[in-house]
């Protein structure tokens, strides 16, 4: 059994090695928050390259044709990718890049705070659609080039610091930003103990959703299993995903983060799951695996027959359909470990931040953190309203619409006992697959030895300590 799990556990820190080895950078890609996982593209089938070797020489002007229209496609492309301009005056220009969903809304706002704030007045404000994953990556490689204003997820902060792509927040402005969001979102836009970014979100995380005709008491894991269990219906949460498991780790005490130079090496691995509590973590999730009812899943979309799975707000309009009048949300529920003791489940929370570039003109840093906090407080409810976006403002969630909103009400509770994610190499993901699959197929199972189940997070810890080696 030992050596059997030790050899899974190896083989995939191997496989992905070899995989990182073929992709890019040896840092790894950020994995969002989503969990979602990047596949190599397949090669071209050796038939495709020879049809095209056998191709007729007008089918070849063709194709030459093509390719010298190609550059002239492409940049009408990049053309047509949302953008919108407001403001005007001879004092310069301000670049914004924000999601595809609000570039419009965005644009709007701004032109409120332009007409609320002076100090915003003179500039031609450029509001350009650049996702909140490819604006860190872009800022990173050339600060200059990158935008004055943008969203990032908050996982990248680090990074950006480091590139010198952050100003710190504005001190007028960084008393009320830390008193007007909430906990969570404030830790993440913190270095250190300096504040570098504005929040914009607390909407990425996960939570409960569940039948309230089948699970009477929502609050511990046993109710939920033995309620399930009782009805013939289904548990679902993803137990080998390096995203979700962690609510069992986090949850008992064990540290899985890494710290990274200022290249955004990792420089630091700070792993505690070889260890009682790693132990009693991986111990409940064996017994979770145990149940009739439990299916491994985070999808609502692929669920069958379920009556409770841990998801996130991008699966609510499935589940109001799916549970109807008996639609009901949660936070995550507390565990009973082996020893007795009570642990209130936890694992990863997301936000979306906002970052102002630093500036030589004192000016035109002024009117961007004029910009990015109105976009980052007045900003936050009328972009629930209009886009769904949930917000990390204490006065937006309190307000009637948004406390109405019961996924993203159990998500803020949530997200009191969940930690931001931070930078992982890409390797983790895999790994941590492959300690879930190990419960999924049984070679680790509560017919394990204590001694075979800490071998088997033994040989995990010292993996992901490698990556930061």
């Amino acid at each position: 059994m030992k050596k059997k799990v030790l050899s899974v556990l190896l083989a995939a820190a191997m496989s992905t090695a070899m995989l990182a080895g073929c992709g890019a950078g040896g840092q790894g890609a950020a994995v969002p928050a989503s969990d979602a996982k990047t596949e190599e593209a397949p090669a071209e089938a050796p038939a495709e390259e020879a049809a095209a070797e056998e191709a007729p020489a007008e089918d070849a002007a063709e194709e030459a044709a093509e390719e010298e229209a190609a550059p002239e496609e492409a940049a009408e492309e990049e053309e047509e990718k949302p953008s919108v301009t407001v403001g005007s005056g001879d004092k310069g220009t301000i670049k914004v890049w924000v999601a595809d969903a609000v570039v419009d809304f965005t644009a709007k706002e701004i032109e409120k705070c332009i007409a609320e704030h002076p100090e915003c007045e003179g500039y031609q404000i450029s509001v350009e659609a650049v996702g909140e994953g490819d604006a860190a990556g872009n800022m990173i490689t050339d600060v200059e080039a990158g935008a004055d204003i943008y969203g990032f997820a908050q996982d990248q902060i680090a990074r950006l610091v480091a590139a010198g792509a952050l100003e710190v927040v504005n001190p007028d402005f960084e008393a009320s930003v830390k008193s007007e969001n909430d906990e969570g979102s404030i830790k993440a836009a913190t270095v250190g103990d300096q504040l570098y970014a504005y929040p914009l979100t607390s909407d990425n995380g996960y939570f409960l959703y569940y039948d309230k005709s089948v699970v009477k008491d929502p609050s511990t894991l046993e109710g939920i299993i033995a309620d399930c269990e009782a009805a013939g219906k289904n548990f679902y949460m993803e137990i080998n995903s390096g995203w979700y498991q962690t609510a069992f780790f986090f949850a008992t005490g064990c540290d899985l983060s890494y710290e990274t130079d200022n290249d955004g090496n990792f420089t630091k691995a700070n792993v505690t799951y070889a260890t009682p509590e790693g132990l009693e973590a991986l111990k409940a999730i064996i017994k979770l695996n145990g149940s009739s009812s439990f299916q491994n899943g985070s999808a609502l979309g692929e669920a069958t027959n379920c009556a409770a799975i841990v998801d996130g707000t991008w699966d609510s309009s499935a589940a109001q359909e799916l549970f109807g009048d008996n639609y009901a949300c949660a936070k995550l529920p507390t565990f009973k470990g082996e020893s007795g003791k009570d642990y209130q489940m936890s694992g990863f929370g997301g936000f979306k931040l906002l970052g102002v570039k630093p500036q030589e003109d004192e000016d035109k840093l002024i009117a961007c953190d004029y910009i990015a906090y109105y976009l980052a407080s007045e900003s936050q409810l009328p972009r629930y309203q209009e886009v769904g976006w949930g917000p990390s403002n204490l006065a937006a969630q309190n307000s009637e619409e948004v406390k109405s909103d019961v996924a993203l009400t159990a998500l803020s509770e949530q997200l009191k006992y969940s930690i931001p994610q931070g930078q992982y190499p890409g390797d983790y993901w895999n790994l941590a697959t492959s300690l879930g699959d190990s419960v999924r197929n049984g070679e680790l199972s509560d017919g394990s030895s204590d001694d075979e189940l800490m071998s088997a997070l033994q040989s995990f810890q010292d993996t992901c300590i490698s990556y930061a080696e």
